[in-house]
């Protein structure tokens, strides 16, 4: 048992999506405002071990139990050690954890993650598992303390849950309907990075372009955008995931009319064929899809569209299969996500009958990632010789130290490799450079820099690299009062990354 003032560390093991990721953010800060520290990398065992679930891919179940395994005897020689699991897994499976495995502490879902300080302090308090799992949003995530990943970069939550009944999708039964945030506060989120220094932020909604449907406006998305536009010093818009259906005109000509939204789009595809996109519930068809494609060239010629698409579909011909090969020829995707298919329990395509043979779906699967590894270094050589402003980033290429290089991003996304200028450069400046050379999933610049442009963004990530961090006071041992506001014992580090 923990003794009173002795600070406890947590680790966040974070799986699936970019709402999983922000969520994390959030689960950092909560923890952080209650008094835990952020168990430093490579040490051996936190204090605290939240597993921030995805259920969407098949393997997802045996993943998390896997890992409690493994944690079990660390659990077992750590007294007052504590394990939790949210997320999608934990809302699916709820008492379902605890029978399989009882070293678990706390099962909380998408619905109440700012319950975790107290679910944890009850279980300490108490000595039993605490499962709550609530079935509606209790406050939008938004609201909650966060601990930036990024100095510069931010997500920013417009919306939670999906109206959407895709057959492959167990996501609108885990995260619930769609609940979009009122447009001020959302303004008010972006306006108070932008002061902390962030020069990026990414609009994330489950089927973030559905934005207005909640609050009965259907140009809120592209407002939105465009109200982005208005934001001094805010000098990258991006968004994910976006929904062909609800991809209106107003939104393209939002994106190409507002400087600051990026020449980038993610629209997942999932299948070209009409057949299979009738059968996923998908309420497009390839035509649809590809006039979208077209205007969004039209209105911004150099925009990068990657995508996402499924291979193996319940039913899937070989001819449906030729009409994805079809539709990802003419699209011309920067990058695809492909996937195959994987059976999800609760999901009405798991029970579908003319379920695909996996040597089937791993032989379609491997012609579709070759065509579009063509693809995209094709037009990715498009890039050579273009003059590109490069936001630095931190951690974005693994081989920069032996190289002697630089990593960041270009306007449209693309991953850029670039000499290290003469003069200092933090993550969060901007380095102007030409691109030498192109590979299929980067670009590379090879010239010295033409132009570095020191930024607000870099000070704050070095204002946070450089500060010491405060020590915490330790976690108080009461049961919270629920309402109450929690401990603060130490300033938040400034934000970033959503």
């Amino acid at each position: 048992m923990a003794d009173v003032g002795v600070t406890r560390s947590y680790e966040i093991r974070t799986y699936g999506c970019q709402m999983n990721v922000h969520d994390s953010e959030r689960l950092s800060g909560l923890l952080e405002d209650a008094g835990y520290v952020r168990a430093p990398k490579g040490a051996d065992g936190a204090d605290v071990v939240v597993f921030n679930t995805c259920a969407v891919r098949e393997n997802a179940d045996n993943r998390l139990y896997g890992n409690l395994g493994q944690l079990a005897p660390q659990k077992a020689a750590r007294p007052g050690m504590q394990i939790a699991v949210g997320g999608c897994l934990a809302q699916k499976d709820r008492d379902t954890i605890v029978k399989k495995a009882p070293w678990v502490d706390v099962v909380f879902g998408t619905h109440n993650i700012g319950k975790l300080p107290v679910l944890l302090e009850r279980a300490r308090v108490l000595e039993e598992a605490q499962v709550e799992i609530a079935e509606s949003l209790e406050a939008f995530p938004s609201t909650l303390p966060t601990r930036r990943e990024s100095a510069y970069a931010a997500w920013v939550s417009i919306s939670v849950g999906c109206n959407n009944t895709c057959t492959f999708c167990i996501v609108p039964a885990l995260r619930g309907k769609e609940k979009d945030r009122r447009p001020g506060d959302i303004l008010a989120e972006i306006e108070a990075l932008v002061a902390e220094g962030v020069s990026e932020i990414t609009l994330l909604g489950q089927n973030v372009n559905a934005y207005g449907s909640d609050i009965g406006d259907r140009e809120a998305f592209s407002k939105l955008l465009r109200a982005c536009g208005g934001i001094e010093g805010l000098e990258r818009v991006r968004f994910t995931s976006p929904h062909p259906r609800d991809f209106t005109d107003d939104v393209i000509a939002a994106m190409a009319e507002t400087p600051n939204v990026m020449p980038q789009l993610h629209m997942p595809l999932q299948s070209g064929s009409d057949t299979v996109l009738k059968a996923m519930r998908r309420s497009y068809r390839q035509e649809r899809y590809l006039g979208i494609i077209e205007k969004v060239r039209a209105a911004m010629p150099d925009a990068a569209i990657s995508t996402d698409i499924i291979v193996g579909f319940p039913g899937e011909t070989d001819e449906d299969f030729e009409q994805t090969l079809h539709t990802v020829r003419e699209s011309r995707f920067a990058q695809a996500f492909t996937f195959q298919y994987s059976k999800r329990p609760g999901t009405p395509a798991a029970d579908m009958a003319d379920q695909i043979p996996k040597a089937v779906v791993q032989e379609r699967y491997e012609r579709l990632a070759a065509l579009q590894e063509e693809i995209s270094w094709e037009e990715n050589k498009k890039q050579v010789g273009r003059t590109l402003e490069v936001l630095v980033a931190e951690g974005e290429g693994r081989k920069d130290d032996a190289t002697r290089r630089l990593s960041g991003r270009a306007p449209d996304n693309r991953l850029v490799h670039f000499a290290r200028p003469d003069e200092p450069v933090r993550p969060g400046d901007m380095v102007t450079v030409e691109i030498t050379y192109a590979a299929p999933h980067h670009l590379l610049a090879e010239g010295p820099a033409r132009a570095v442009r020191r930024t607000r963004a870099g000070d704050a990530w070095e204002k946070r690299t450089a500060a010491p961090a405060e020590r915490p006071k330790g976690v108080l041992l009461g049961l919270p009062t629920v309402g109450a506001p929690a401990p603060s014992p130490a300033p938040a580090p400034a934000c970033g990354r959503d």
